[in-house]
């Protein structure tokens, strides 16, 4: 492992932790049963925005020297109509910073003293560098926000990029089941096996290995998709199902938690094929979990099959969908989408 690794994957482990325990505390005291009939978004902007600054908070803390390419940035909560959702941030962020100061050696002497309103709005806006130079982290806060609403699959999803490419990754999923009961922690170094934890565990610091298995056809496969169908072309993946012979249902999930669901076997295959012709991917969506399934053992590339290009901005623009497979029949895979434009 490249001398320094350890030190940046137990930080990124520690950040995205605290921020799945941001997000469960959201969804324990602000998610209701009618949340979603009446489209109340609230508890996902409160989370979404908690989970940015506790995240941006530790990394700043331990690795002042780096930049973030963040979702969101703090103007909405600077507005005084969302005074209510910016105290409701303030307040979680100054619990969850506040007890990790109180640890042994959890953080530098005072990094996380005085936490009020601006300190917390600044570090939501740490998140605003650009995706650009040799070296920055990606960071999704919470990746699938009607997952979180119905308390189902959600993610929070970090990256290390360095001239264009993940070198580490940390996916934390918070209602995955996992042994012991739910909540996932997967982890990736380049080079390295992925690794899977008990989220909820800060000792389980070493985790244990998980790798794809290899299927001799694509036929044997069981394809991964999103709940929602906005997301991918669900009418295509169908299709491309039927030419490879596929007739198990899919596993829907929202999330990058289907990288996860790769990753470990309770998938084959990922599909996101893209629904409008000039869509462009963003990178804190795919960042983290691409390598999570490479360094499992699997493959990840776009609908032609050609990598995924991190050296672009913001966005994968260089790409066209993306999909990730146990890596034995990606091949087969490739060659059946691209059946469909010939």
């Amino acid at each position: 492992m490249k001398p320094g690794r350890q030190s940046e994957l137990r930080s990124a482990m520690r950040a995205v932790r605290a921020a799945a325990r941001v997000c469960r505390a959201v969804g324990d005291q602000l998610i209701r049963p009618d949340t979603l009939e009446k489209r109340d978004k609230s508890p996902v902007t409160v989370a979404d925005f908690a989970s940015q600054a506790v995240v941006c908070s530790i990394l700043a803390a331990d690795l002042p020297q780096d930049r973030i390419v963040g979702e969101e940035d703090a103007s909405e909560l600077r507005e005084e109509a969302n005074a209510g959702l910016c105290d409701a941030v303030v307040r979680l962020v100054a619990a969850e910073l506040g007890r990790i100061a109180q640890g042994p050696g959890r953080a530098p002497a005072g990094s996380f003293a005085a936490i009020d309103r601006e300190r917390v709005l600044a570090a939501i806006d740490l998140g605003g560098a650009e995706a650009r130079g040799e070296r920055y982290w990606t960071l999704d806060p919470i990746d699938g926000t009607k997952g979180f609403l119905r308390r189902e699959q959600y993610a929070i999803a970090l990256a290390l990029i360095e001239r264009g490419r993940v070198e580490l990754a940390v996916l934390g999923c918070p209602n995955l089941p996992a042994t012991g009961g739910s909540g996932a922690l997967f982890t990736a170094v380049r080079g390295g096996a992925t690794r899977a934890h008990r989220l909820w565990d800060e000792s389980d610091l070493d985790g244990t290995p998980v790798r794809v298995a290899a299927i001799a056809s694509a036929a044997e496969a069981r394809f991964c998709e999103s709940v929602e169908s906005g997301h991918s072309d669900q009418d295509e993946s169908a299709v491309v199902a039927r030419r490879l012979g596929i007739t198990t249902p899919p596993y829907r999930m929202d999330s990058q938690c289907k990288y996860a669901a790769v990753a470990r076997n309770d998938a084959s295959i990922y599909l996101r094929l893209p629904t409008q012709a000039d869509y462009q991917e963003k990178i804190w969506d795919h960042a983290a979990g691409a390598l999570i399934v490479e360094c499992a053992g699997g493959r990840v590339s776009d609908v032609t099959g050609k990598a995924l290009d991190f050296s672009c901005g913001r966005t994968l623009q260089r790409n066209r969908g993306v999909v990730a497979t146990c890596g034995s029949i990606h091949d087969e895979v490739i060659a059946a989408i691209g059946a469909g434009t010939t």
